[in-house]
C-alpha cells in the first residue's frame, strides 16, 4: 500500500511539473492519500499532504461524472509547437516521407515508421505495445481517440476496452461493422503513470509529437471526414486553444487539414453519464456523420434514445 501512494505522490509532482492543471484522482485514491496523513509517520504524512495540496481544489475527490467538465474549465494552453516539445524533454515532431506505391503499401510502410519510432518504443512500458490505427483503409469515416488506455497497450490496438466496445455498437447502428471504418488515436503510446491502474489525459506536447503519425494514416486513408471523440481529441486535431469547453464545438463540422471534423462525446464519458439525454445528443452527431458520409438513415435510427 506504501508504495502504491507512493507511486501516486510522485506522479503527481510529475505531472505538476510538466504544467498539468487538471487530473482526475478517483474518491478511492484520496482517501489513501488521507490515510497516510492519519498515518503515525511523520515522513509518510507530509508524502501524503503533499501529494493532496498538488491537487486542484476543484479537482479533489470529483465524482467521473464531473470530471469532464471540470476539465473544461482548464486554462487556454498554447498551440503545439517544436519548442513545447522540447521543452517537455521530447524531440521535435517526426518528419518522415513515405514511399510512392499503393494505398496499402503507403500504410504498411508508414505502421513499421511507427512501429520503429524510437520515442515511440521509449516511452511505451516494457512487455507493452505501440498503438496504431487499425481498420478499412479505404473508409469513408475515420474515428479518433486522444491516447491508448491499459487493454489497447496490450493488445497493440484501439478502441478495445469498454469504451471501445461501446464505440463498435455505436458503429453497428449506423449500420455497419467496425472492419470497415477506419479507428486511430493521436498518440501511439499510453501516457504513462506509475501503475496500469487508471489513464491519464496526454499533454500538449505528447500529442504535438505523435500528431504527424496521424496525419500521414488521415493522408493515407482519405477518408471523407473524422470523428473526434471527445474533448482532448478534438483539441488535438485542432488545436490546444482552440475552445475551452467540447460543448462550444460538439456536434459543429471542423477542419483538420482539409478533412471535416466532428468533434463528439468520447465513448467513456457516455459509459459514465449513461442517460438518454446524453447518448441521444452523440447520437445525433452520428446522425449528422451519416448524413455527411451518405449513409441511408432510417426511421428508426432517427428515433434512436428519443
Amino acid at each position: 500500500m506504501r508504495t502504491a501512494v507512493l507511486s501516486i505522490v510522485d506522479e503527481l509532482r510529475r505531472l505538476k511539473k510538466t504544467g498539468v492543471e487538471s487530473v482526475y484522482v478517483s474518491e478511492g485514491t484520496i482517501q489513501a492519500l488521507r490515510s497516510f496523513v492519519d498515518s503515525p509517520s511523520d515522513a509518510a504524512k507530509k508524502e501524503a499532504e503533499t501529494a493532496i495540496a498538488s491537487i486542484p481544489e476543484k479537482i479533489r475527490s470529483a465524482k467521473g461524472v464531473e470530471f469532464d467538465s471540470l476539465l473544461k474549465d482548464q486554462s487556454k494552453a498554447a498551440p503545439f509547437s517544436q519548442a513545447e516539445s522540447k521543452d517537455s524533454g521530447l524531440p521535435s515532431p517526426p518528419q518522415f516521407v513515405l514511399p510512392e506505391g499503393s494505398k496499402r503499401e503507403r500504410w504498411e510502410a508508414l505502421r513499421e515508421i511507427v512501429l520503429g519510432c524510437p520515442t515511440c518504443n521509449e516511452h511505451v512500458r516494457s512487455g507493452y505495445k505501440i498503438v496504431f490505427g487499425v481498420g478499412n483503409i479505404d473508409a469513408d469515416i475515420l474515428f479518433c481517440g486522444e491516447a491508448p488506455g491499459a487493454d489497447e497497450e496490450e493488445q497493440g490496438e484501439p478502441f478495445v476496452g469498454k469504451a471501445g466496445q461501446l464505440l463498435n455498437k455505436m458503429i453497428q447502428a449506423m449500420g455497419l461493422q467496425r472492419e470497415q471504418v477506419y479507428i486511430g488515436n493521436i498518440m501511439n503510446w499510453r501516457p504513462e503513470l506509475p501503475s496500469r491502474i487508471g489513464n491519464r489525459p496526454p499533454t500538449s506536447e505528447e500529442m504535438a509529437f505523435c500528431l504527424p503519425y496521424l496525419k500521414a494514416q488521415v493522408e493515407v486513408v482519405q477518408p471523407k471526414l473524422i470523428v473526434a471523440l471527445g474533448a482532448t481529441a478534438a483539441k488535438g486535431l485542432l488545436g490546444s486553444n482552440a475552445f475551452r469547453s467540447l460543448r462550444e464545438v460538439k456536434g459543429q463540422w471542423q477542419d483538420f487539414a482539409g478533412t471535416p471534423v466532428l468533434p463528439t462525446y468520447h465513448p467513456s464519458y457516455l459509459l459514465r453519464n449513461n442517460t438518454n439525454r446524453d447518448k441521444r445528443a452523440a447520437w445525433e452527431d452520428f446522425l449528422k456523420v451519416m448524413e455527411r458520409a451518405e449513409i441511408p438513415i432510417s426511421d428508426r435510427q432517427r428515433n434512436f434514445f428519443l
